[in-house]
């Protein structure tokens, strides 16, 4: 019995062991497969040496080559998440990001919220001056200037000491670029930053110099949240010691941290405007704030001030046109990088984007016709029908408006077209911007004011949450110094003048407006004909190998070709445009332009109506046709090609003829994308000139010229088909 009982007993030891065992391993595999997904790294964007992008836009840097070595050494993963200082230190503490990597000081307060590798660098920060700068020998000598720091580094804390001694005005600053360019351009009189990253700054060309020795730094480390990561923290340790064993740290050392005598005096430091340019949305019908004048080149308020702001801060950028709403759409999806248009900085965009400073303010404000003294005040709005633009803080107020009074509201993607339709008597008032109104008015629009302009919202220029945000503090900045030189009033005088100030750009008449516009729509014209000719091009491709899947005998070719054609015939042609522009990268992960955009839209469209249109004409050809070249011994696919299809190409020919012109037709609705067609053409001449009655007869004559064209060409082509 005892020795059956004892067998239990072991027996139940050996079942807890292999339990226990089970879990642990059961353990080991849970927590490798939790850290089989990348880590999230935090690093600074503008902290050269340690990190910056090079001419190919790159990240490198002793810090990231450092992250680089010892991820290799370990075998781990992960996945660089670039931002500002400040940012990704709240990053990391909301567990946002899974470490830090941003030549960060081990200071006592960051120890009190974050864990530390073991250091892999010394740094103290030192005072940099103008090179023509012989006033500040000392800290002394500081007393009552202004000195420039970037926030969260050890640089602003010593800078904060300073302040305790003496009198020093601090500029505060999100990256070292701007806070360099604030001293070089004689704004600040001194900065601070850590001796490495100075040094390197001064060696890539920028006018400054050391009158001072660099201070006792802290140690630099890789950081983590307090108690979260801990075994990333010790695979940094460890690979850290086995690069420096194996000479792998000196070298990426001795790469970044070069002596002056090593370094070319000649090299230039690494700014945004070495990277490829920003792509910037902005509307296209909106002056003052942006429209074209007589020379097709974009002007107004948001487009002078951001050329502004980019000359100032140098980088580089790219105008994206389009309608407000697409904009919205494309900068949300980050197609674009930002934008500029006007935008009032709403609550309900907010939650979307992240805005610059506002650089004016502007309220909505009621316009009706010269002649319509019926409406004073928006009680008399009622029963009335109210035009607005989509998408703007008019179109908001006249919803609100719609609330308390029976309003019947027109809504447009373009300014124009809403002015027109009070004009013309389709609406009794529309709601706008104040300064946009104005200026309308100012044009020549047979407008007045019946009320006076609402408070309204600031107006900022944005970009989508979280995204760009170098991009947002450089606009910023510029921004400052733009207002602060004087050029930012000269932009305002420019465009906001007063009604007996303004002329009227363009003469009245339809052949006035031709001749004054006619390179603009010819260019308008050529895109539509190449947006055009390579559509159908591909279309009549693939439209044949559809209709002949529809009229084969195989089942699975039928349904393939079916499916095809039931889908894109039953979905509009815009939103299509849309779905292909804005959608499809999103889902993919790729970038499309917008005429690659548009010319996806049209061939996909079209190709389902060819295809019906070759079933169709394959049909027509009598049964006996084909039988006949079966019994003569013919194959199914040489009767098909030598006796159907040359019947069916004549009996297509008007189908296709048809299908032509209403593919050329159909690039109109593309312009909801950005593309500049023939009828955009139109719209944004129509912004400046206000002349929409002539405009649109110029644009449907030419359309109709060129039709008529098409038309006689492809039936010379019929008839000398039908003649062979």
């Amino acid at each position: 019995m005892k020795v059956k009982k004892k067998s239990h007993i072991l027996i139940g030891l050996i079942f807890l062991l292999t339990l226990a065992s089970s879990l642990l391993f059961l353990k080991k595999t849970v927590e490798a497969a939790e850290q089989s997904d990348p880590y999230i790294i935090a690093t600074d964007v503008t902290f050269a040496p340690f990190e910056y992008q090079n001419e190919d836009g790159e990240y490198i840097g002793i810090d990231i080559e450092l992250l680089a070595a010892i991820a290799e050494d370990q075998g781990f993963e992960y996945e660089l998440r670039p931002m500002n200082f400040s940012a990704g230190l709240q990053a990391l503490e909301g567990n946002q990001v899974d470490g830090m990597i941003a030549a960060m000081s081990i200071t006592p307060e960051r120890e009190e919220s974050f864990d530390f590798s073991e250091p892999y660098i010394d740094a103290g920060p030192v005072l940099a001056v103008h090179e023509d700068n012989d006033e500040i020998t000392s800290y002394e000598d500081l007393d009552g200037k202004t000195l420039a720091v970037k926030i969260g580094t050890t640089g602003a804390q010593f800078a904060d000491d300073l302040a305790e001694d003496y009198d020093i005005t601090i500029n505060q600053f999100e990256d070292s670029a701007n806070m360099y360019e604030d001293v070089a351009a004689g704004q600040a009189d001194a900065a601070v930053e850590d001796y490495p990253v100075m040094a390197y700054a001064i060696q890539q060309g920028l006018p400054l110099k050391l009158p001072t020795e660099s201070e006792e730094g802290y140690p630099v480390g890789f950081a983590v949240n307090e108690d979260q990561n801990q075994e990333l923290l010790e695979m940094f340790n460890a690979g850290l010691e086995n690069i420096q064993e194996d000479g792998t740290y000196d070298e990426i050392m001795d790469t970044y941290l070069v002596s002056s005598d090593d370094t070319d005096e000649a090299g230039t430091k690494e700014t945004a405007a070495q990277m490829d340019p920003y792509i910037i949305a902005t509307d296209v019908t909106f002056a003052p704030f942006e429209y074209q004048n007589d020379d097709n080149e974009y002007i107004g308020i948001d487009i002078d001030l951001l050329a502004a702001i980019a000359e100032d801060q140098g980088f580089a950028y790219e105008l994206r046109p389009m309608n407000f709403s697409a904009g919205l759409q494309a900068l949300e999806t980050n197609q674009v990088d930002g934008m500029i248009a006007a935008m009032s900085i709403t609550p309900e965009r907010e939650e979307s984007f992240d805005f610059s400073e506002p650089y004016i303010d502007a309220g909505p404000v009621l316009a009706v016709h010269e002649d319509n003294d019926e409406i004073s005040s928006y009680e008399d709005l009622d029963g009335k029908t109210l035009a607005v633009k989509v998408g703007t803080t008019g179109a908001q107020f006249a919803d609100e408006l719609a609330q308390e009074y029976d309003i019947t509201i027109n809504q447009f993607e373009d300014s124009a077209n809403m002015y027109e339709d009070v004009a013309a008597g389709q609406a009794d008032a529309a709601v706008e911007d104040y300064p946009v109104m104005a200026y309308a008015i100012q044009q020549g629009l047979p407008l007045k004011l019946p009320t006076e302009p609402e408070e309204g919202y600031p107006i900022g220029f944005a970009v989508n949450e979280g995204q760009n945000q170098e991009l947002l503090e450089m606009f910023n900045a510029g921004l400052v110094n733009v207002m602060e030189d004087g050029t930012y009033d000269e932009i305002m005088d420019t465009y906001l003048v007063s009604p007996e100030d303004a002329e009227v750009a363009e003469g009245t008449g339809i052949l006035s407006l031709l001749a004054s516009n006619f390179d603009a729509l010819m260019a308008g014209l050529g895109r539509t004909l190449l947006l055009t000719l390579i559509s159908f091009g591909i279309s009549l491709v693939a439209g044949t190998i559809f209709g002949l899947f529809s009229a084969t005998k195989n089942r699975a070719l039928n349904l393939v070709a079916n499916i095809y054609v039931t889908v894109l015939r039953g979905i509009p042609l815009i939103v299509l445009a849309f779905f292909m522009y804005f959608s499809v990268p999103q889902l993919f992960d790729i970038q499309l332009t917008a005429f690659m955009a548009g010319i996806i839209t049209l061939s996909l469209n079209t190709t389902a109506y060819i295809s019906e249109q070759v079933r169709g004409g394959i049909a027509a050809v009598p049964i006996g046709q084909l039988e006949a070249a079966r019994s003569l011994g013919l194959p199914y696919r040489q009767s098909m090609q030598k006796v159907v299809l040359p019947q069916a190409i004549k009996i297509m020919i008007p189908s296709l003829i048809n299908q032509l012109v209403i593919t050329l037709k159909d690039t109109s609705i593309l312009s909801v994308i950005g593309i500049v067609e023939l009828t955009q053409s139109g719209r944004i001449i129509i912004a400046r000139s206000y002349q929409s009655g002539a405009m649109w007869i110029i644009v449907g004559l030419i359309y109709l010229i060129i039709i008529t064209l098409l038309t006689k060409l492809s039936n010379l082509i019929e008839r000398s088909l039908m003649n062979d």
